[in-house]
Order: structure tokens, then sequence, then C-alpha cells
């Protein structure tokens, strides 16, 4: 017991003594360090000494490198431009806006703002006048798009259907084109200045249409004009063939003065009755210092009573190439003359219609032949004239004075428009040749003016018969042989249709080859005319085949 208090004792006494040691060796207080309250550890390994750099070249700065901001999204339109045209609306779509879109016109005496759709993201813009301007699209971010703007009128209208009455025994195929794009065109509504571009081979639905018999085609077309918006579509022209008896005409009409155009005005005039069909051929030509024109043949009704007129028209040009204008009026003429295609219209009272419309650039020639008579009605006078290009079709006529000028053509009436003749050619071994001119007879002018020498726009019919009375079949040839300078040529051959190239004179080609049987009698049936640019008489001659080049050969300018 008394070693457990002595104990005790002891340790109480212990504490105290170690308390007051304690205290009498405290130190005085640390200050705070300024630095980290817990600096990294140091490295176990020495820091390497910073990598050397080049130094600078004297004058050389070097960019900091740009912290990238974020692209604001942009603003799109659609479409990316607007084509409007006086009076009419056009939309524009904005895609990435950011709250409210607004839109503003740069000039608005050209378009003007129509109306803004907030919930479509639309922008309506009016057109007001022609001219160039812009459309400025933005949002609440200020971010902007400029549309470009354009305001014109369209180059004009396209009629969806017309209705047109020919003729033809029948009418093939090709002339249907042909008169179906030439309806859709005159049914098309131009504004000044523009122009129709139209293919006859687009036609759809073409067929050769029998007489008394109806059919429908498709025309499809464009509008065109540099101060225009251009215009596409389809006309459905519908055609109706009447029956209708050849054309046979008592006179000739000829315009081929002035030849060469130095102004515009009345090129030609006279009357047309029921009493006398006339056929009509004009030739001319626009210098290279000219403005572009037209030649327009027009029909004037004075009468209260309407006037139903029949025309047969090959038109050709413009081109270059006045030989190859004329040849190609003949063709067409020939073509369409046998199987009696043409045109029927209705001259309303107190009316003017455009029977014949031929753009004339310069530098270029237009030719035709047209055949002409009246169905019905009182007399009309036709006029055909000359007009600038860009003046209105329907423009009235500042003078009806004739044109002139110093060096003379033929320009008047004619009383003979074809020739009918009768040839006999008799094999008989002497070698003699039967040779038949072609343009060799002028023509007095029933009017005052030139007489019309190379028989121009005179149709010449040729019954051929061939006898062989020897007891061998003979081989003969049919050839042509231009007389007055280089010529071309277009035959109705036994109505094959056989032309040739322009040719030097006094040179001699074969057109056909015949083998005639012995004791036989054949007979053949030739149509031709003196072509336009082309330099007439030119013979035609019946001989012994001479083994020279075939029609239709490489070497032959036969064709």
């Amino acid at each position: 017991m008394r070693v457990l208090l002595a104990s005790i004792a002891f340790g109480v006494i212990s504490c105290f003594w170690a308390a007051g040691i304690v205290r009498a060796q405290q130190n005085p207080p640390v200050p705070v360090p300024s630095g980290p309250i817990n600096p990294p550890a140091p490295s176990a390994l020495p820091t390497p000494p910073p990598e050397e750099t080049a130094p600078a070249t004297p004058g050389t700065f070097v960019p900091a490198t740009p912290t990238p901001t974020p692209t604001p999204v942009p603003i799109l339109a659609d479409p990316a431009a607007l084509n409007i045209s006086p009076g009419n609306t056009a939309i524009v779509r904005a895609n990435g806006v950011f709250g409210t879109l607004a839109a503003k016109v740069a000039d608005p005496s050209h378009a003007i703002i129509s109306t803004i759709d907030q919930t479509t993201r639309t922008v309506a813009v009016a057109g007001v006048a022609p001219g160039l301007t812009t459309v400025t699209l933005s949002d609440d971010r200020g971010i902007t798009r400029d549309v470009p703007i354009r305001v014109a009128y369209l180059a004009g209208s396209i009629s969806s259907d017309t209705t047109v009455r020919i003729t033809g025994n029948p009418a093939s195929s090709r002339f249907i084109r042909n008169i179906a794009a030439q309806a859709a065109s005159s049914a098309a509504i131009l504004r000044p200045g523009a122009t129709v571009a139209v293919d006859p081979n687009s036609v759809q639905g073409a067929r050769d249409l029998p007489v008394s018999d109806l059919t429908s085609v498709e025309v499809p077309l464009q509008l065109n004009g540099s101060d225009y918006f251009s215009v596409a579509g389809t006309t459905h022209v519908h055609f109706e063939n009447v029956a209708l008896p050849h054309i046979r005409p008592s006179r000739l009409m000829v315009s081929d003065y002035p030849e060469q155009l130095h102004e515009n005005g009345v090129l030609f005039t006279a009357t047309l009755d029921r009493g006398a069909p006339q056929r009509f051929l004009y030739y001319h030509y626009n210098p290279p210092d000219q403005p572009a024109r037209r030649i327009l043949l027009r029909a004037q009704n004075t009468s209260a009573q309407p006037a139903t007129l029949q025309f047969i028209t090959g038109e050709a040009g413009p081109g270059p190439n006045e030989m190859e204008v004329g040849h190609s009026s003949t063709v067409r003429f020939l073509a369409r003359e046998a199987q009696n295609e043409g045109n029927v219209v209705v001259v309303p009272p107190n009316s003017t219609v455009t029977l014949v419309n031929q753009s004339l650039p310069p530098q270029t020639s237009v030719s035709n032949l047209v055949q002409l008579r009246e169905l019905d009605g009182d007399p009309v006078a036709l006029v055909l004239l000359a007009q600038n290009a860009s003046d209105a079709l329907e423009r009235p006529l500042d003078s009806a004075t004739l044109l002139e000028s110093e060096v003379k053509h033929a320009r008047g009436i004619y009383r003979v428009p074809e020739f009918y003749f009768d040839y006999t050619y008799t094999i008989d071994g002497t070698g003699s040749d039967l040779e038949m001119p072609i343009g060799q007879l002028p023509l007095p002018n029933l009017r005052e003016g030139q007489a019309l020498a190379g028989d121009y726009g005179v149709m010449q019919s040729i019954n051929l018969t061939i006898v062989n009375p020897t007891g061998g079949a003979m081989p003969i040839a049919l050839y042509e042989n231009p007389r007055g300078g280089r010529a071309t040529g277009t035959y109705l051959i036994d109505r094959t249709l056989v032309q040739s190239h322009a040719v030097a004179p006094f040179t001699k080609w074969k057109l056909r080859e015949y083998r005639v049987p012995a004791h036989s009698t054949f007979r053949i049936t030739i149509v031709t005319m003196p072509e336009g640019g082309s330099s007439y008489p030119v013979r035609l001659i019946v001989a012994p085949d001479d083994g020279s080049a075939s029609p239709g050969s490489p070497s032959s300018p036969v064709y």
C-alpha cells in the first residue's frame, strides 16, 4: 500500500517537474513564410539548360500566334440572284438567320420589298422598272448577305395554240414542220428588238397530211433579246388541209431593183384579184455597211369584206452566197409547187396581213418565189418593202414611193410565167445531138422598166420523146451545159428532184443516164427554172453516153 501511494506521488511530482521544464525552454514565435505553403518537391534530376534559338534576323517581324475566334454562321440566299419583270414578284429564302430577318433594296426605283415572312424566312421583292440593284438580307447579329437583282421585261409571250389552213396533195411532213415553225413564230408577241428561235426539225408529231385531213403538232420555241429575259415554251399548231386545185399563174412579177439596199421603203407594188393568179420573184442584197433589215410581203385589204388568199412560197436566205440562196429558193418552190403545198389565209376587212417575213442581216441576200391567187373577196394590194430589223413588224410605211437606184435591174410585170416545150430525139446513128435552151428568151416588161433577161422566175416544162428505131439497145444521157457563166441547176425529171452545184460555163455534166431498148419509144418530163444568182442561159443536151462521170458520183457536181 505504501509502495503504491509512493509511486503515485512520485508520478505526480514528475509531471509538474516536466511541465516546468517545457515552459522554461519555449522559443519565440516564427514569422509566416511569404512563399507557397506547399512548394513543389525538388526534382531528383538536374534541370536541363534552355534550348538555343537562332537569333532573329535584323528587321524581321515575328508575329505572335493569334488566338482563333469562332466563325459566325453566314446567311445564305436561295436563289443567289433574282430576276424580276416589272409588276411581278420574286421570292428569296434566307437560311442561317438568328433573330429577326430584315431586308433592304439598294435602289427602290428598280425594286421594292413587298413582304418579309419571319416564319418561312422569305422576302418577297417586287419589280418596279428595268435596271440592276441589290437586296441586302440581315439579322440581329448584324450578319448580311447581298442578293443581286435584275429587273427586265420578258422578251414576249408565246401563244399556246394557233390554227393554220394549208393545201397539199399530200402536204409532206417536211412542209408541215416548216409551216408549223412559221405559224408558232407569227403567233408569238414580241417586245421591240426581240427575236424568235425555233428549229423546224424540233417540231413534234409531223406527218404527211392527205387532202381534207386534220392534224396537230407541238412546236418548242424561245423568245430572246439582249435587254429582256428569254421566254421558252410550246405552241400547239393545228392544221387543216384544204382541197384546192393547182395555181396556174397568168403573169410573172419581178422585184430585183434596187438589188442592193441602201435605204428602207417600198420595193414593189401590185394588185391581186380573183381573175389573175400571179407568180412573184424577188431577190435583194443588204450590203455590209447597212443595218440589219427584214423583207416583208404584205397583203392590204381596204374593203369592208374579208379576202381569202392561197399562196405557195419558196423563200430562201438570208445567206452570204447569192448562188446558193437562189438555188435553195428554186428547189423549195419547185418541190412545193409540184405538191401544191401552200397556205390559205384570210385578210380581214380594212386590215393588213404579212404573208412573208425574211430577215436580211448585212452582207446577205434573200430570194423568194411566191405563187398567189385570190379565192374570195375584193382585190387586195401586194406590197414588198424593206424595214430595219429593230422596227415593229406592223410599222406603217413612211412613203409609198418606190425605191430607186442608179444600177438598173428588172422590176415589173411580165406576161409569160411558164414555157412549154415538146422535143423528140431519134437515135439514128448519125451522132446529132438535141439541144434545148433554158433562159434564152428575154421577156418584155408590161411596166416601164427593164426587160427580163434570163427568164428568171419562168417555169420551163419539157416533154421529151426518145425513139430508138435500131435493132440494139442504145445508151444515151441528158446533160446540162451552162452558156452564160457559172450556174446552179434544179430539175424535176420524171418527178425526181435532181440538183447541180455551181459549174463553170461551157462544161457538160450528166443529169441522167438511160439505156433505150431496141425498137422502143419512151417519154421524159423535165421541169426547171432559171435560178437567181446564176448566169443563164443553160442548154440541156440529149446525146449518146460519152462515158463521163455519172450523176451522183464523187467526181460529179450533180446529185
